[in-house]
């Protein structure tokens, strides 16, 4: 009974026997391919708000093209899990998805619009929603002992080791060629074309049985506490907008262009740090009360953003919203593989991840107008609205839950 119960909570990866460090090999490759990209990704993130000004963009605008960028692209995600699924393979996804983000980061050196720039980003983003659930559902499929928190925090880090290089190379090459943000565009390519070849020769797939692959898709095959969770996951989005703008409020706060990518560097390392002891806490007492927790986190970090503080307290909050993104950003999709069954996780993980980027295109035009047109401090203090009434959400679904496992 036990060996029936554990083949369909996690199909069993080829290769799956092989650690390395105490990872199974497709979750650290799968680390490192995502930690190579995101050093690219995260070179030109980090520069993208001051480039865009300096070509006329207004801040409105900051929000309105990560919003259609990601909103746009997002029904890929909920696609590509679902086709996942149903033909049983993932690595194809995953190699074509990050192709396409490593062949258009280049191409940002030759914008000269913002309207470009939306082209470009959306292009981006269509190869991440191609790869995302797909890669989220090979790791959900690689994970042993029950460790989804430790698997998905492994992820994190490695999303967010990337995030700290790739402001650091940013940040040294405007100090030695102050301005020339086309030149870091040019070489961000690099590292994302190296994680290519990461797929290719070190991720194996993880098949799955043909009686275990899905035909069609039903609402009723997930249970209404995962349509619940994505519903207060909507709710907290709404007021979770780009992080541009928490960028140029720094900038705006009296931190130094040049430096800002360091002070986004701060987010990163902190929550590099705390990611895998939050993913292995969240396996040990349940991943709803971290939840929880990183979601009073954000509302109060977003609270003293709207206040107006100084910038030596600012540095201190992206501190503190680096260790909000590690108690949330792994947890919630460990928590979505843990309530799915073993052959629709891709297709849960794709609508989750889809909900985020459409989510996001109305909570960055809230924010953006709300930045340009009523004051600075009012985007903030709604996104610690949104945050805070996900939290109460959270807490009655984890009450909710507690009583039926009791009945």
């Amino acid at each position: 009974m036990r060996f029936k119960i554990q083949r369909l909570q996690s199909p069993v990866p080829e290769g799956s026997e092989s650690k390395i460090f105490g990872f199974d090999r497709n979750i650290l490759f799968t680390g490192l391919t995502s930690f190579l990209t995101d050093t690219s990704v995260k070179m030109i993130y980090s520069v993208m708000p001051m480039f865009l000004m300096s070509i006329g963009a207004s801040k409105a605008s900051l929000g309105l093209i990560e919003g259609v960028a990601e909103s746009t692209a997002s029904l890929i995600k909920a696609l590509s899990g679902f086709w996942s699924d149903r033909i049983g393979r993932n690595k194809p996804f995953m190699l074509a998805g990050y192709a396409i983000s490593a062949l258009i980061l280049p191409f940002y050196a030759f914008v000269i619009s913002p309207m470009q720039v939306l082209v470009l980003r959306f292009a981006e983003r269509f190869g991440k929603g191609i790869r995302t659930a797909p890669r989220d559902s090979l790791i959900a499929a690689s994970v042993t002992n029950n460790e989804t928190g430790k698997g998905f925090g492994f992820q994190k880090a490695m999303d967010n080791s990337g995030a700290i290089a790739g402001p650091l190379l940013a940040f040294a090459m405007l100090s030695f060629f102050p301005g020339n943000y086309r030149l870091i565009f040019i070489l961000a390519g690099i590292p994302a074309i190296a994680g290519i070849f990461v797929i290719i020769f070190g991720i194996r797939e993880a098949r799955k049985r043909k009686a275990d692959l899905i035909s069609k898709f039903r609402f009723r095959d997930f249970s209404k506490r995962y349509w619940f969770f994505l519903a207060i996951i909507f709710i907290f989005t709404l007021g979770n907008s780009t992080d541009a703008l928490l960028l140029v409020k720094a900038n705006e706060a009296g931190i130094k262009i040049a430096l800002i990518p360091l002070v986004y560097l701060v987010t990163n390392v902190v929550s590099v740090v705390a990611a895998i002891p939050a993913g292995s806490l969240s396996d040990r007492i349940g991943k709803e009360r971290l939840l929880i927790a990183g979601f009073l986190i954000y509302a109060v970090v977003y609270l003293l953003f709207g206040m107006n503080v100084g910038d030596g307290a600012i540095i201190l909050l992206f501190a503190l919203y680096g260790l909000y993104s590690a108690a949330t950003d792994g947890i919630q999709k460990a928590f979505v593989a843990d309530m799915t069954d073993a052959n629709k996780k891709g297709t849960a993980l794709g609508i989750y991840n889809a909900l985020l980027g459409i989510t996001l295109l109305p909570a960055s035009i809230i924010a953006g107008v709300l930045y340009d047109r009523v004051n600075s401090s009012v985007p903030f203090f709604f996104g610690s609205s949104m945050a805070a009434i996900a939290f109460v959400l959270m807490i009655i679904f984890l009450v909710s839950g507690n009583r039926r496992k009791k009945n």
